[in-house]
């Protein structure tokens, strides 16, 4: 999950594996797999620096579960 501000200033939380892609319009329009959209403050590139860094922290504990199994 990655946390984003909205142009309202309110704050969004997203599920990271639902984004499909993003519109640089010139804000960032975050469109998800099931086709509904966020405008954005974020650039792309924040976008993507925030995606990247949840899986990092999120990866260990999916290979603690995975040698579990």
């Amino acid at each position: 999950m990655i946390k984003l501000t909205k142009l309202n200033n309110a704050e969004i939380v997203l599920n990271e594996e639902q984004i499909e892609y993003i519109e640089i319009i010139p804000e960032s329009k975050v469109i998800m797999m099931n086709g509904k959209f966020h405008i954005v403050k974020e650039s792309a590139d924040e976008i993507i620096q925030r995606v990247i860094a949840f899986q990092k922290e999120i990866r260990p504990f999916e290979e603690k579960i995975k040698r579990k199994e």
